[in-house]
């Protein structure tokens, strides 16, 4: 691959290897109303690449993220299994860290509450921060107090000087879409107490490319961890990762533990052994992730032609998931209407608009019942099982579900 003269968004690092490259794409949370069908919708490059220096894996654009988050359409609690995993944290979390009615705990980019509402229910004061209005403003409804800004170094420091020293931080979901990776992650640092831990979970890098997840790249993602570029830029900014687990959510990800490195809390054999078994697979290698376009676009024939073939017999397609990752797939596949007829979502801020790119009206999951296509592509592959335990009934009489990732599979 030509490396391209870009800057590293961790490093700063200029030539840069580039990865895949899937062309001019509409933003993929854009929902569209009715009345925007027939305006231009802007779309931006999204090329995906590698940092030889610091080995992190990144997008070259960068949208404001004031376009991108100040009204957001994913809602958190939406998800069953999300919830389930987060109660469970909270729950272990309390009983490992003792904290009570003194500490606090902070989530940056907390959504709707739906993390935070389980240390409130044992008792454990909480501070959200979430820069969509439009959700922290249900999050607050619920009790959750939330502050409505983008965190960084900044507003740490503001709220350390105000007392808001955290016992734990919560960065879920989120690393990904900092477009200052450093002024990010020393925010951490201002607002923890001196033995205090951030727990951060992002989708892991190698999961993303063994198991052809392209489409978990959109604009909003701008950024690919592995445990070693973490590791870098932790250690860079007075942070010590001190334990790491590889957890299903997202397709695979990280749950990566760090501290203040002058804590006295130590790091675990995990860090050790994936730092190792990292180093083994080739991290820091090119080659390892320049095989991965080519998986794409195999990807893309064996997709297209089991659709088309479907089509071919008459068969009726709808969607599952109005997600972010749906968006990438359809759009560079070049997928739309002429092949799928609707997409449905559980989500009620979605319903009654459109998809971006592709212009496929968003209705309840209730319409595959009444409607019953004969397939549907779940585009919401990482909540398969959640899914379909839910369409049970769509599938006793007949419906059938696409899967299609690493490779397309009929359910």
């Amino acid at each position: 691959m030509k490396p391209r003269t870009l800057t590293c968004r961790a490093c700063g690092h200029h030539d840069l290897i580039t990865i895949l490259d899937l062309g001019m794409t509409p933003l993929a949370n854009a929902l569209l109303h009715a009345d925007q069908l027939d305006q231009p919708e802007p779309t931006f490059p999204l090329i995906f690449v590698f940092c030889p220096q610091c080995t992190l894996v990144q997008i070259t654009e960068s949208v404001a993220p004031e376009v991108l988050f100040r009204e957001y359409v994913y809602f958190s609690s939406f998800s069953d299994a999300m919830l389930k995993s987060m109660q469970h944290l909270a729950d272990r979390l309390i009983q490992e860290r003792h904290l009570d009615s003194t500490s606090l705990v902070v989530e940056v980019a907390s959504n709707d509450g739906y993390l935070l509402q389980f240390y409130q229910q044992a008792g454990v004061p909480v501070l959200g921060i979430e820069p969509a209005t439009n959700i922290a403003q249900v999050a607050e409804e619920r009790g959750i107090t939330t502050i409505s800004e983008f965190f960084g170094a900044d507003l740490a420091r503001t709220l350390a000087a105000r007392g808001s020293y955290a016992d734990v931080i919560h960065a879920n979901n989120v690393l990904a879409h900092v477009p200052d990776l450093k002024g990010f992650v020393e925010g951490f640092r201002h607002m923890l107490k001196p033995d205090g831990i951030v727990v951060i979970e992002a989708p892991y890098v190698k999961d993303l490319i063994d198991h052809t997840e392209f489409d978990t790249i959109y604009h909003e993602h701008l950024c690919y961890f592995s445990l070693t570029t973490l590791d870098h830029l932790f250690t860079t900014l007075g942070l010590r990762i001190i334990d790491v687990e590889r957890i299903p959510m997202h397709g695979g990800s990280l749950r990566v533990f760090a501290a203040r490195v002058e804590s006295t809390q130590s790091r675990t054999d995990r860090v050790r052994d994936l730092l190792a078994e990292e180093a083994a697979w080739g991290v820091d290698q090119a080659t390892f992730y320049t095989d991965f376009g080519r998986r794409v676009e195999e990807l893309r024939h064996s997709l297209l032609q089991m659709l088309h073939d479907l089509k071919a017999q008459g068969k009726r397609i709808a969607v599952y998931g109005a997600s972010a990752k749906g968006s990438t797939l359809l759009n560079f596949f070049g997928i739309g209407p002429e092949i799928l007829e609707y997409v449905v979502d559980r989500s009620t801020v979605k319903q009654g608009r459109y998809t971006p790119g592709t212009h496929l009206l968003i209705a309840p999951p209730e319409r595959l019942l009444a409607d019953r296509p004969d397939y549907v592509l779940l585009l919401t592959w990482n909540f398969a099982d959640e899914i379909l335990a839910q369409q049970a009934a769509y599938r006793t009489q007949g419906g059938k579900f696409i899967i299609p990732i690493p490779e397309p599979t009929v359910v």
